[in-house]
């Protein structure tokens, strides 16, 4: 009987795998169906960025409300009763009457060359209209300067003026101290069908401020931004300071794209400068306002400084 040795399991050959467990060891390709993990971006991949939140609108100062007074319209005053004229019938019935009345001469009787001659204002020249206003001047300081007339700070304007000179320049002459001399003229028309224009009611003036030609001055209603200026001031006689910015500004601001020529000049606070002026009417051609210091001097300031005068001249 043969001997047989057991075989080691080294000795042992490793049968061939078939191609059938060949195949199944294989990896499948990944179908459309199996989800695929998402491969990170690399710095270079470009990745949709959401836009920035815009910043926050500053909140608008709110204009105040509006109280300010009408100015007071002067009233015409009819002759009373006792100091009418009277009727030429019954003028000459008192001539006829004085005529038949006999002239008696007294013997000591003065000629009337030796009266006293106290009460004589024949040669006395006729007094100018004096009156008490106020005047402001107020705006960005490099946009061009406004002034406003009212009869007392509490009314509306009478009068409101844009100068072609910047606020802060005028501030600047106003400051510097010394006399400062601000000329108004405007030319005289002939009389036509539409009557005589008053001297305030001129719409175009050419301005000097110390002989200096500044441009024009010129006359205009009052927007709402003026009205705000006058009502935040109402309580306020003299002096001087800033206001919030948008206060004059308008309520809308221009589009996007529009090229605004006072869009630089605005912006910033709002300058003002106010005080009491005589006002002094020569003619109907010629006014003239002199500030009046807190202490009741016209034509000049506190303390002897600046002395402010505006004349209103039709030439």
């Amino acid at each position: 009987m043969p001997r047989t040795t057991p075989s080691s399991p080294l000795s042992r050959a490793t049968p061939p795998r078939s191609p059938t467990a060949a195949s199944r060891l294989a990896v499948a390709p990944a179908s459309p169906s199996t989800p695929q993990c998402a491969i990170p971006a690399s710095p270079r991949t470009p990745v949709a960025s959401t836009p920035p939140a815009p910043a926050p609108a500053t909140p608008r100062t709110p204009r105040p409300e509006i109280t300010l007074r009408e100015p007071a319209q002067p009233q015409k005053r009819s002759a009373p009763a006792a100091v009418r004229r009277p009727s030429s019938r019954a003028l000459r019935k008192i001539r006829s009457l004085l005529r038949s009345l006999p002239i008696i001469a007294p013997a000591a009787c003065r000629p009337a060359s030796a009266l006293p001659r106290r009460h004589n204002n024949s040669n006395n020249k006729p007094q100018q209209q004096q009156a008490r206003v106020t005047g402001t001047f107020y705006g960005h300081r490099r946009a061009r300067v406004a002034l406003a007339v009212q009869e007392r700070p509490g009314s509306l304007p009478t009068l409101v003026l844009e100068l072609g000179i910047p606020t802060g320049k005028l501030m600047h002459e106003i400051s510097s101290g010394g006399h400062v001399r601000i000329a108004l003229e405007c030319e005289k028309k002939s009389e036509g069908g539409g009557g005589v224009v008053r001297l305030m009611e001129e719409a175009m003036w050419t301005a000097y401020v110390n002989g200096r030609r500044v441009g024009y001055a010129v006359r205009r209603e009052a927007t709402g931004g003026d009205l705000a200026v006058m009502q935040l001031l109402s309580t306020v006689s003299a002096g001087a300071g800033v206001l919030p910015g948008d206060v004059v500004d308008d309520e809308e601001p221009p589009p996007q794209g529009e090229n605004n020529a006072d869009a630089g000049a605005g912006g910033g606070e709002v300058a003002y400068m106010r005080a009491g002026f005589e006002r002094v009417t020569g003619s109907k051609d010629s006014e003239s306002l002199y500030m009046v210091s807190p202490d009741g001097d016209a034509g000049g300031a506190a303390g002897g400084g600046t002395e402010l005068s505006i004349f209103f001249v039709r030439v």
